[in-house]
């Protein structure tokens, strides 16, 4: 799934090792490029047109790369207020014609939907795929260990549920709970080979039969207003998956240890990363360095309950976060920090890729602030 990105300025970051003995590393560079002004809060990288080189899809439009000037027109998402009621784009081949279309949905509708990528200019047509409750945001993931990605819906108040792609243009629902709250993740929690999910109070065990068995809720930690996605990866490199969730409508972000007493329960010790920032909404794990190793991408969503979370009116931030094993800490790196406009917020639903096909992963972020690419050009030349 190809995920993720402002003009003309450049941009240092300072980066600190994440080896035992720290010692500092070269300094990388973004180029901010922009886009367009429309605030729509999600955004996904991929070939629209099939032509060998990367497009922008964002909300009524796609981009035809490798310049993203030129825009087409392709839908009228609807609009409630100050949300459009497009919370996500999941690129995804619905009808097996070889183009890719996208998967969104929004609060307000409660409906998943596709959008059929139509291979000519104009109107893209839209299919309903189920009505599933408030879409706070969509994600997708191998939840059955097939191969193949499964749409989840965050759908506060709602059933937790997956819906899977058996055949063109159809979707089973398989029902995993019957409730969720704010904040979805997945990952393999107790080291059985199956993806668990984790949600606001607890995370969900996956039985052997993930679409008919049962999963069970294990309560062991309660996170809050958390973020889409909940990163589920081991932090610290001790072989037990640990937990990163930001507060997608307050203040903080932290990780939660894995640990283990003597007689094998589990526990959960929670550390700070990051307190002095809000509207951690939407993050993802990558190696955007290139080191290897992956970092943490986040950053302050812009308005994200309009103006009214904790925080609002503070400056916004787009960041990179490395783990230095020797302090075992996180370590913040700006990547665009300040007011709206010189800052950049993160949206509901950012992209990461290879954009000009530089070895380099580059950003593409959407939101009520605009949508930009921060092109990653690799280590300063001094």
């Amino acid at each position: 799934m190809n995920i993720i990105p402002r003009i003309g300025c450049l941009i240092l970051v300072y980066s600190s090792s994440v080896l035992n003995t720290p010692a500092p590393q070269p300094d990388l560079q973004f180029r901010r490029y922009f886009v367009a002004a429309e605030s729509y809060e999600t955004v996904a990288v991929y070939d629209v047109d099939k032509n060998d080189t990367l497009d922008i899809v964002s909300g009524d439009f796609w981009y035809e790369g490798p310049r993203f000037r030129r825009r087409h027109l392709i839908g009228s998402q609807t609009r409630q207020d100050q949300y459009y009621d497009d919370f996500s784009t999941i690129p995804m081949d619905v009808n097996a014609d070889g183009r890719v279309d996208f998967v969104t949905g929004g609060w307000f509708g409660q409906t998943l939907r596709w959008l059929e990528n139509p291979a000519k200019a104009g109107m893209w047509p839209v299919h309903e795929i189920a009505k599933v409750g408030n879409v706070e945001t969509t994600r997708a993931w191998d939840v059955d260990g097939d191969g193949t990605l499964e749409i989840v819906p965050n759908n506060p108040g709602h059933p937790l549920k997956y819906l899977k792609l058996t055949a063109p243009h159809q979707f089973q629902t398989i029902n995993i709970a019957p409730t969720q709250g704010h904040g979805l993740g997945f990952g393999d929690i107790n080291a059985d080979g199956r993806g668990d999910f984790v949600v606001s109070d607890g995370w969900l065990e996956a039985p052997a039969d993930r679409s008919a068995g049962q999963w069970i809720l294990h309560k062991e930690f309660a996170l809050g207003t958390a973020s889409v996605p909940i990163i589920v990866t081991d932090v610290n490199g001790d072989k037990r998956t640990d937990l990163i969730v930001g507060q997608g409508h307050g203040y903080g972000l932290h990780w939660y240890e894995q640990t283990r007493d003597s007689n094998g329960k589990r526990g959960w010790t929670k550390h700070l990363i990051d307190d002095k920032n809000s509207q951690y909404h939407c993050m993802e794990w990558v190696d955007i360095t290139g080191d290897g190793r992956p970092e943490l991408l986040t950053g302050k969503r812009f308005r994200a309950h309009n103006d009214n979370d904790p925080g609002s009116d503070d400056p916004v931030g787009l960041y990179y976060f490395m783990w230095d094993a020797a302090k075992k800490q996180f370590i913040k790196h700006d990547i665009a920090y300040g007011p709206a406009g010189a800052g950049k917020g993160t949206g509901i639903y950012f992209a990461i890729a290879d954009l000009h096909k530089t070895g380099r992963k580059d950003i593409v972020v959407a939101g009520k602030d605009g949508l930009v690419v921060f092109f990653n050009e690799g280590v300063k030349k001094n």
